[in-house]
């Protein structure tokens, strides 16, 4: 019997171009070494994937040489790589009609604030300053301008060097490359500092009609081990349906995301958060951003960084959302600032367990002043959580909870599935790599990840009042 090392690399090299390998506690860019126990050399939105070990200097992960130790400092100066911006526009969003200034487009949501453009034609719309369509994690309130609203960027973005492919459809089941470019303008920019050489890399992609006099929430995709900054920007085989975990898709192309390089692969070196603080300073000082609305998310090692945010910088991040996550990349302490908080855990999850997600979930709801559960409902086949597997359920196969007495703009949200590690699990199946997205497309017989329409209507749509116990069907 392989080890779960082995079991892993095994699956992320035939998921090249579905999801990619996925994080242990350490992770592999273009298969550098990392620490951890595991690693591949995997694509898109993620996989099974490697051991827990902290991060180091020995494994090498899927072979290359290891990414060098530097990184940020202050803001730093930011250049761009050869040629303009990448990828290209491709169609409008899924479904859903024009979208009136609310916003309320999409199936996200309904009233919204009413000041900004339309939500033009996809599943969601952004409505109003607040980029939101009636409330839930990011609100509607006023948005708060960034410096560089009604400035000129005087960045020029690169093409990502790792996006090599051709244009692919954005259309769901087009079969991608996973090399293919991310979507929309935009594209490589990196942040030169004092302890790094060779600067820090990352996409950033700008709205469609970007107007600098309109504030626009900023979301960060980070990525697992095994992943890179390519793999969230460009959705891997997926394609556009997956970019930044389905939230570019989602959000009609009405936000600006990033999606950062970690060194070695990885999201533990000691200048990490201040790269975060880099990244958000030069995209506040050279595009329009509401500094109201910043949102991280991440899959595994991704997960681990986006929660020593949530604990390191919850006054500068609205919200943060983990896919199956751990404590990978530390939690400053004390770490007692209330942050909106979302959290997607399996049952079957073997590399990054579900006993180690509870003390995360439950130190947000210590600080978001929530109403705790009862411990009796961490355990499968209660209210919180779906049964073990088999079978895995179409119906019910995940059971979404929300908390009740959060304090006021810091809502908690944990999802359980029947799934083990992947970013995007399936009621009904215990496909890890969300297939149907790649081909044929999704539909009631090929049913697609549910994990998007779940995020995103967290952050835009006003939740029911008191906990609540939510078991939705798969996504067509």
């Amino acid at each position: 019997m392989r080890n779960r090392t082995q079991q892993s690399i095994a699956i992320a090299a035939v998921f090249v171009f579905a999801c990619g390998s996925s994080s242990g506690t350490s992770s592999s860019t273009s298969a550098g070494t990392s620490s951890g126990s595991s690693g591949g050399s995997g694509s898109s939105s993620g996989g099974s994937s490697g051991g827990s070990g902290s991060s180091g200097s020995s494994g090498s992960s899927s072979g290359g040489s290891s990414g060098g130790s530097g990184s940020s400092g202050g803001s730093g100066s930011s250049s761009g790589g050869s040629s303009g911006s990448s990828g290209s526009s491709g169609s409008s969003g899924s479904s859903g009609s024009s979208g009136s200034s609310s916003g309320s487009s999409g199936s996200s949501g309904s009233s919204g604030s009413s000041s900004g453009s339309s939500g033009s034609n996809g599943d969601a719309g952004f409505g109003g300053d607040a980029g939101s369509s009636g409330g839930g994690a990011l609100g509607n309130g006023a948005a708060v301008p960034s410096t560089g609203c009604g400035t000129t960027s005087t960045l020029t973005p690169g093409k990502d060097p790792n996006e090599t492919g051709a244009a692919c459809t954005k259309v769901e089941g087009g079969n991608c490359s996973g090399s293919q470019p991310g979507y929309g303008s935009g594209g490589w920019l990196t942040i030169k500092s004092t302890d790094s050489a060779n600067g820090r890399g990352f996409n950033v992609r700008l709205p469609d009609n970007y107007d600098k006099t309109k504030p626009y929430p900023l979301y960060f995709g980070f990525h697992w081990r095994g992943g890179t900054a390519t793999n969230v920007d460009n959705g891997g085989s997926n394609g556009y349906w997956w970019s930044y975990y389905g939230l570019q898709r989602k959000s009609n192309n009405g936000a600006i995301f990033v999606a950062p390089e970690g060194i070695g692969g990885g999201w533990s070196d000691p200048s990490d958060l201040p790269f975060v603080d880099d990244m958000v300073a030069l995209i506040e000082k050279n595009y329009c951003v509401d500094t109201s609305r910043l949102v991280t998310s991440g899959f595994s090692w991704g997960s681990g960084m986006s929660y020593a945010l949530a604990c390191a910088r919850a006054k500068v991040f609205r919200a943060a959302v983990l896919y199956e996550g751990g404590v990978l990349s530390g939690c400053d302490n004390p770490a007692t600032d209330p942050i909106a908080y979302m959290q997607i855990e399996g049952l079957t999850d073997t590399t990054l367990s579900i006993s180690g997600a509870y003390p995360m979930r439950d130190k947000f709801v210590q600080n978001d002043a929530c109403t705790p559960l009862a411990s009796a409902l961490d355990e499968p086949g209660t209210m919180a959580e779906p049964p073990n597997p088999p079978p895995y359920l179409k119906s019910g196969g995940h059971i979404c909870t929300n908390y009740s007495g959060c304090s006021a703009g810091h809502p908690l949200r944990w999802c359980v599935s029947q799934s083990a590690h992947a970013p995007g699990p399936i009621d009904g199946t215990a496909d890890l790599y969300n297939s149907c997205a790649t081909s044929p497309g999704c539909s009631a017989s090929c049913p697609c990840t549910w994990t998007p329409d779940d995020v995103w209507s967290w952050l835009t749509t006003s939740e029911p009042a008191g906990t609540a116990f939510q078991t939705p069907n798969a996504t067509e």
